[in-house]
């Protein structure tokens, strides 16, 4: 809860930063804030905090986690002051905003109960919703914050009527009350009924087919770097508290879930990888992709072993960076183009070499191409699932076969065409050429040596 506690400080500080030259040291304050909360999730919980483990424990996997979302959030605050240069009069509220919503994310890492969850989504989803509507003379950014607002009404609906439901058959909150109701009494159908309504509302939150139907619009019209913060941090929030739910929680009434998120996944899985090669415009095509890739983190359900939190883990790092990767490139080329067709990307290699390679290696791994910190996540999920579902992992393995050809578009337009329609003088700041260096280093170097990750995170 330390961690937690540093990163609300750092966004209350952040957000009054606002009074003072627009703002403009707030994205200093949130990186200072991030580190100090980073360097604190390694060292032991403090025993203060004991008095709240009924609420929010804070355990080895939530540790693990936080760290992987505040490194990912970190990440996204560097790229912030070229992303948010047009938003210089309330730049120092998008700043507060983001932290807000990892606070929900961290919570969403150690709840205990229902009540945690609860209130994990809602500080996770509000700040998301004003976000996504930054762009207050656009009117796709007005549409994506209405949408998301509307459609994120009706999955907090989903989650209340669920949580009713649980809390009137077990009589509790308690994760583990719940879990020993479930085991007991496996046919109870309002308890079955409440843990279906909250796998839907939590599928919603992670964009898991059919209830995907927001995040292309609300991706395509947000700014790009919120489009970034809501395809990395808010699935790493999303699928951890839906694993932790459904393995510790629900795990009584396992046979009754797993076949409707199986069936989720089928329909994640093929519909988008094939809306993704309909794609004329790159922010859509990773709208899809984010999708599909909820499908691909969904197989850790199936065949799970005691790796399966690590493997969880390591996936959710390796494309978190990818997204970084290839959003460092579309915002540059948004900033400059004012859009983000595949055209507008046409011999960027050219100009800016370092900026698309990172894009290109961020979507290799994406495909899962061997070498690449993306390849060995889904290899070690993929082997998992195997022996729970091997139908499910052909599938997959047909999707990322699917992938590679709409993540190729956008390669050979930053790298096969002979002129370039950027000009030489436009060139991408010292911080964004550090960014991309790391990540082109993190990706091929997880890809090669992959048990540096438990090292690098203290497991």
């Amino acid at each position: 809860m330390s961690v937690l506690i540093i990163v609300f400080l750092t966004a209350v500080v952040a957000l009054f930063s606002g009074v003072f030259e627009h703002g403009k040291f707030a994205r200093y304050i949130g990186i200072l804030g991030l580190i100090i909360a980073l360097w604190v999730s390694f060292m032991p919980e403090c025993a203060f905090f004991e008095q709240y483990r009924h609420m929010y424990d804070y355990t080895a996997n939530t540790a693990l986690f936080t760290k992987i979302s505040i490194v990912t959030t970190l990440l996204l605050f560097f790229l912030g002051g070229f992303a948010f240069s047009n938003h210089r009069s309330h730049q120092s509220e998008l700043y507060a905003l983001m932290l807000f919503a990892l606070c929900g994310g961290i919570i969403l890492f150690g709840f205990q109960n229902l009540v945690t969850l609860f209130l994990g989504v809602e500080i996770l989803s509000i700040p998301l919703y004003v976000m996504a509507g930054a762009n207050k003379t656009d009117l796709r950014s007005n549409e994506a914050s209405i949408k998301y607002f509307l459609m994120g009404a009706f999955a907090t609906g989903f989650l209340l009527f669920g949580i009713a439901f649980i809390y009137g058959s077990a009589g509790s909150f308690d994760l583990y009350k719940i879990h020993d109701f479930g085991l007991a009494n496996s046919t109870d159908v309002m308890f079955i009924l409440g843990v279906l309504l909250i796998l839907c509302a939590l599928a919603f939150k992670v964009a898991l087919a059919p209830f995907h139907m927001w995040s292309p619009d609300v991706y395509a019209g947000s700014p790009s770097l919120i489009t970034a913060f809501m395809a990395s941090v808010v699935k790493i929030s999303g699928f951890f508290a839906l694993f932790r739910l459904m393995t510790i929680g629900f795990t009584g009434v396992t046979h009754e879930w797993i076949n409707v998120l199986g069936v989720f996944l089928i329909i994640t899985l093929l519909l988008a990888n094939v809306m993704g090669l309909a794609q004329t415009n790159a922010k859509r095509m990773l709208a899809y992709s984010s999708v599909s890739h909820a499908g691909y983190i969904g197989l850790v359900f199936f065949g799970m072993t005691s790796l399966s939190t690590y493997n969880l883990a390591f996936y959710l790092f390796a494309y978190s960076l990818s997204t970084v990767g290839v959003f460092m490139c579309l915002i540059w080329v948004e900033k400059l183009k004012r859009e983000t067709s595949f055209g507008a990307f046409k011999g960027l290699a050219k100009t800016e070499p370092l900026l698309a390679t990172a894009a290109a290696i961020s979507m290799l791994s994406m495909a899962g191409v061997p070498l690449t910190a993306g390849f060995m996540g889904k290899f070690a999920l993929f082997s998992q699932a195997m022996n729970g579902a091997a139908f499910l992992v052909v599938i997959a393995v047909l999707g990322s076969a699917l992938s590679i050809a709409y993540y190729l578009r956008l390669i050979i337009a930053m790298f096969f065409f002979k002129e370039s329609t950027f000009k030489s003088s436009e060139k991408v700041t010292l911080t964004y050429n550090i960014v991309a260096v790391f990540v082109i280093a993190s990706i091929i170097i997880l890809g090669i040596f992959p048990d540096l990750f438990a090292r690098q995170f203290g497991l």
